[in-house]
């Protein structure tokens, strides 16, 4: 495989795209710190910490002041929005438990996310408060990771910066290693690793490889707590027990009673930990590289069978429920088609520009009657019951059947029915065929 240096520098931004970005984000910065009273914009997220990917979007964090602000949680966003439409075109609202903003220009999103401007994380009043606490630690834990390792190098003040350098390379390197699997992202519709946590646990076990090799022995309900605030006490008892229902426990190194990684599901983590297994058997490049989501591989896997395609135009607002709306249509969908007799042996989707969902069915049509079972001849009432719901019925061995013609013989025929049921106008925008 190619070396971990050559990967970082596959996955790591460009230097002339991150400087375009890094100047258009300080224009932004300085705009609204020139309007701002009683607060500060800074540069958020992987941004702050220098561990972000090749393809990325910058958060800026509005921080307002907390001794003014903290009883007024959706003031702050409308402060900053009438600062933002003064200074920006295209700027979006974004609503959540605390609304948010949008601008894009041109490839680049830029997300300003108002927050209170806190010391510690119990003063929080929304969870992204605790993001600049996040951002602080993480490089916090670079520079205590540099101190152990100084003596070996002459220079202290480039040795420092190499080794900060070094650790952000690893956290990049367990950001697109997670990504590639798919278990990248905290997101409802995704619940995987959020980029904290592939940072913590970098931090914890020192490297890349120490992580992956550690993950691959991971049991069910791991306990990672990298600043030992449970050093000789039972999480399990100590934690309220809606928190330890994930099947990894990681305690937040600034939030000692949050278990940061509460949304992973154990399909991801089974994804994680079974990729571990195999990279540490087989290391390969191969490990790192986001698959692209084709239709046509899909036709070509599944020559013999019926492939149904389907464009899904979401609604608009947060990416993270209007992401869980879509999870929830494909899965809506795929259970009808299963209740009707159809046999699905495949299903997915993706969602980049828009949505796409698909369907791997048997090819054969579905039989005109359906065989629909009763209760035994002998329980006469609910024998007379099932036959005044039925126009054919007959008996088999003791048992009443009916004989039922299917509404649905042909999947595409159903999914076009569910097109306008009330469920899913709540939760997509529109959907066509497109195969």
């Amino acid at each position: 495989m190619k070396l971990l240096k050559d990967i970082i520098k596959d996955i790591s931004p460009d230097k002339d795209y991150e400087k375009k970005v890094l100047g258009q984000v300080d224009s932004i910065i300085n705009k609204i710190n020139k309007k701002l009273k009683d607060g500060k914009a800074v540069l958020g997220g992987s941004g702050a910490k220098g561990t972000w990917l090749k393809a990325f979007d910058a958060d800026i964090f509005v921080k307002f002041k907390y001794s003014k602000y903290k009883g007024k949680n959706n003031l702050i966003s409308d402060i900053l929005e009438k600062i933002l439409k003064k200074e920006f075109t295209g700027v979006t609202r974004l609503h959540g438990s605390r609304d948010y903003f949008q601008i894009k220009k041109g490839n680049f999103t830029f997300e300003i996310i108002p927050i209170l401007d806190i010391k510690k994380a119990e003063q929080a009043k929304n969870i992204t408060d605790v993001s600049p606490l996040h951002a602080k630690w993480v490089l916090k834990s670079m520079k205590i990771k540099d101190a152990r390792k100084i003596k070996d190098f002459q220079d202290t003040k480039n040795a420092k910066r190499f080794l900060v350098h070094k650790l952000q390379d690893e956290m990049k390197l367990a950001k697109q290693f997670c990504k590639a699997q798919e278990v990248y992202g905290a997101e409802s519709y995704i619940k995987g690793f959020s980029g904290y946590i592939c940072e913590i646990l970098t931090v914890y076990y020192g490297s890349f490889l120490k992580l992956i090799r550690k993950a691959a022995k991971w049991k069910d309900k791991e306990v990672i707590d990298v600043e030992g605030y449970y050093k000789r006490k039972d999480v399990f008892r100590e934690l309220n027990k809606s928190k330890l229902v994930s099947p990894l426990i990681v305690i937040d190194p600034v939030q000692a009673t949050r278990n940061a990684a509460a949304a992973l599901s154990f399909e991801s983590f089974s994804r994680f930990r079974e990729a571990c297994r195999r990279f540490v058997k087989k290391p390969s490049e191969e490990f790192f590289a986001v698959k692209e989501f084709s239709i046509e591989c899909i036709i070509k896997k599944n020559k013999n069978k019926k492939i149904i395609v389907l464009e899904v135009k979401p609604l608009s607002g947060k990416k993270d429920v209007v992401g869980c709306k879509l999870v929830k249509t494909l899965e809506f969908i795929n259970k009808e088609l299963i209740e009707n007799d159809f046999k699905v042996s495949e299903y997915g989707w993706n969602w980049d520009k828009k949505a796409v969902f698909y369907f791997v069915l048997d090819k054969k049509r579905l039989s005109e009657n359906i065989e629909k079972s009763g209760p035994p001849i002998k329980a006469k009432e609910h024998a007379n019951n099932f036959k005044k719901k039925h126009k054919k019925t007959f008996v088999k061995k003791g048992k009443i059947f009916a004989s039922d013609k299917r509404k649905y013989r042909e999947p595409e025929k159903l999914i076009k029915y569910l097109f306008n049921d009330p469920y899913l106008k709540q939760k997509i925008s529109d959907v066509k065929f497109i195969k």
